[in-house]
């Protein structure tokens, strides 16, 4: 069928919202630096607070309502789900053995059950279905770790999706579950020693009672945990008292022998490396002392493998865009590091050893390229992409010839394939198919100036007979911070949202990696007017090139990307037509004060600095809300699990924008339960994706004609 265009029909009316849920303002001020900041809704930090939970509630009644009025709700949320019904996996995780573990969604379920393969040739077997662990899905399967030889599996489950994680062990042949529990990780992964007697983590200390969400995370150490033991006996292993907002993990070669450990200033992008010698593998020395390689904190150092007394690593150091170097354990003088892959155009992103080749995966303005050497850095050719795309988990080892890829754009879902390094055989071992017609669309990547002249990249998918006229209802997408690239994915939702005639765009601001840590700096701490400046030029670019119009323009933002949004529609309200505001961090001048916030200092500042506190002030989104003022509709949303961005940065956000709104557009907030940052079970993550894109949809203008179709 034709796709219809905005033009084609009426526009569905859009109900201005009658009253909302009156919260409660006080005379609270803060003071900093001579500055009065006023804190009318500092009360909603308190997440106890009976008040705070029945506001919540009536939001939500609030926001429901008005949703279930929107007419291209129901057939975005059908056609999504038809969508959203087909197979997914996993790249398998090799391990010493034979054997090879992999995840899988049948389509619709509300988690991905882990499988195992005794060998590459044989049928799966489920070995750990999380869906039936709680009824409702917010029980979540956060990690899982085989050991060296594949006879245990370490795992982790997290309540409500939160960032905290409990470890449990089972045994692979059997699925017998071991009675060894490991509480408090948080950020953490679990590293096996190869004599499958126990493992390596790292875990915070236990927070006070009923305050696991929001209180604020300090002193990350490392403990070994030997199986059959109680937690309490559990070894300290490296901790840092005088670094109590350092994140601190380890990890181990592939020989067992070298047990790495890095320490990372918050989610600054620097780190220092730590090495321990074990010795024998099978009788490992888990107390061994660890030595410094690298203890400045200037560079970012990334350890590939140690092979023959030679560390290859991965880092930045006169190589802004990376290299791989070699170093000998023995003279870990970095003027002596010999350089084995020269820095290159691309952003190097993984590295990593498979059958004697270095895998390296650099991005190239935001796609993928996975090129191999020998290790003396010889080229060896690159594994063979189907289309520009994203490669974002590579599956090698030292002592194996066979590596595993996956592959993915904004058109095509995640495909796994399985390349042979002697032979350069490539096979598919995974390939999902929708009823989605690719071949009316296409991508493209353009390139705009930026406020200051910088040039930008930015993609944009649309239908291929799209006409530029500047009505077509788009979503401009971004981020913007924490070294983080948005490079091309498939979600189930643009096939959707392009077969109802929109586009989608997706900028690359600074602040992200698509140029290297350069492109970074030039969005962080007191440069992130940048990145705002930025997103608001790729509109810009949107208008002048006829793909959209302020009123058919909307904006969505996760995490950061929530700040993004947030920011924009406060500093440029009138250049959007809707917003959606995801788990944003909203409260500039506060964040550090709760959960893992403070983490978050190299990259934002910190308010109790007098300078930095003067650029948060300005940009802060909920400090810059101003009364009377038209802010476009916006859909804000966030969950009580939220234990990485609480959720008193919406509350406080939502209530600001309510009160501040000088017109008829409205404001929406939606809470959720047993969901978190990073996690939303399948039938809660398809009704919440339905509701932003309807609700931005409709206040857009795409077109809701009862008697057409959108496929």
């Amino acid at each position: 069928m034709p796709v219809v265009r905005v033009q084609d029909v009426a526009r569905a009316p859009t109900p201005a919202p009658s009253h909302y849920p009156p919260a409660r303002r006080d005379n609270t001020v803060d003071h900093y630096f001579g500055t009065a900041v006023p804190a009318p809704y500092r009360w909603m930090e308190n997440m106890q607070d009976p008040a705070l939970h029945a506001w919540v509630e009536a939001e939500n009644r609030f926001s429901d309502s008005y949703l279930a009025k929107i007419p291209l709700r129901d057939r975005i949320a059908t056609r999504l789900t038809e969508l959203w019904n087909h197979p997914t996996e996993t790249t398998p995780i090799q391990i010493g053995g034979p054997r090879l573990f992999f995840r899988r969604n049948a389509g619709l379920q509300n988690q991905s059950v882990l499988y195992v393969r005794e060998s590459a040739s044989a049928a799966p077997r489920v070995l750990l279905d999380p869906n039936i662990l709680s009824e409702d899905g917010s029980t979540a399967l956060a990690g899982a770790w085989p050991s060296p030889d594949g006879k245990y599996l370490a795992y982790a489950l997290s309540e409500g999706g939160s960032d905290w994680r409990i470890v449990r062990v089972m045994e692979v042949a059997s699925g017998k579950l071991l009675p060894d529990v490991v509480r408090w990780l948080k950020f953490s992964n679990v590293a096996w020693t190869n004599d499958d007697k126990g493992f390596f983590y790292s875990r915070y200390p236990q927070p006070a009672a009923g305050n696991a969400i929001s209180q604020e995370i300090v002193q990350e150490s490392i403990y070994h945990h030997a199986l059959g033991a109680a937690q309490s006996a559990d070894r300290l292993i490296y901790s840092r008292p005088d670094l109590p907002h350092w994140i601190i993990e380890g990890s181990l070669g592939e020989s067992g022998r070298y047990f790495f450990v890095t320490l990372v200033n918050g989610t600054g992008p620097q780190n220092e490396l730590y090495i321990a010698d074990l010795g024998d593998p099978l009788k490992p020395n888990i107390m061994a002392p660890l030595k410094p390689f690298y203890a400045k904190d200037d560079i970012i150092l990334q350890p590939v493998e140690i092979k023959d007394d030679i560390l290859y690593l991965q880092t930045n150091l006169d190589a802004p865009r990376q290299r791989i170097a070699a170093a000998t354990l023995s003279d870990p003088v970095p003027a002596h590091w010999r350089t084995v892959v020269p820095e290159g155009k691309g952003v190097m992103q993984f590295s990593g050893i498979a059958g004697g080749r270095l895998v390296v995966d650099s991005q190239i303005d935001a796609t993928s390229r996975v090129d191999l050497y020998d290790l003396n850095g010889k080229s060896d050719g690159s594994l063979p992409l189907p289309a520009p795309g994203t490669v974002y988990d590579l599956s090698a080892r030292m002592d194996s010839s066979i590596l595993y890829y996956n592959f993915t754009s904004f058109l095509y879902p995640t495909s796994i394939y399985r390349y042979d390094l002697r032979s350069k055989a490539l096979s598919v071992e995974f390939q999902p198919h929708t009823g989605f017609d690719v071949s009316r669309y296409d991508t493209k990547q353009v390139s705009y100036p930026s406020r200051d002249g910088t040039k930008v990249p930015m993609f944009i998918v649309a239908p291929k007979n799209l006409k530029q006229d500047g009505v077509n209802p788009t979503i401009l997408y971004g981020y913007g911070g924490f070294d983080i690239t948005i490079t091309p994915l498939y979600k189930p939702i643009l096939p959707v949202w392009l077969e109802q005639g929109g586009v989608y765009a997706v900028a690359n601001l600074r602040g992200g990696d698509t140029y290297g840590e350069a492109w970074h700096r030039a969005g962080m701490l007191g440069n992130k007017q940048n990145v705002f400046d930025d997103f608001a030029w790729a509109a810009k670019y949107l208008f002048a090139n006829g793909y959209t119009s302020p009123k058919h323009l909307g904006i969505q933002g996760y995490s950061n990307g929530g700040l993004l949004t947030g920011a924009s529609i406060t500093e440029r309200p009138q250049l959007f037509g809707a917003a959606y505001v995801g788990h944003g961090v909203l409260d500039m001048l506060r964040y550090q004060h709760f959960s893992g916030g403070a983490l978050w200092g190299p990259e934002y500042g910190l308010s109790d600095d007098p300078k930095a506190f003067q650029w948060l002030h300005a940009y802060s989104p909920l400090h810059n809300v101003k009364d009377g003022t038209c802010y476009p509709p916006t859909l804000i949303t966030t969950s009580w699990d939220d234990d990485r961005v609480v959720p008193m940065h919406e509350f406080k956000f939502a209530a600001a924008l309510q009160h501040g709104q000088g017109c008829d557009n409205p404001i929406l907030l939606r809470t959720t339960g047993g969901t978190a940052h990073s996690y939303m079970p399948t039938d809660k993550d398809i009704v919440q994706t339905a509701d932003i894109w309807a609700f931005e949809g409709q206040a857009l203008g795409m077109a809701s004609r009862p008697d057409s179709t959108i496929h």
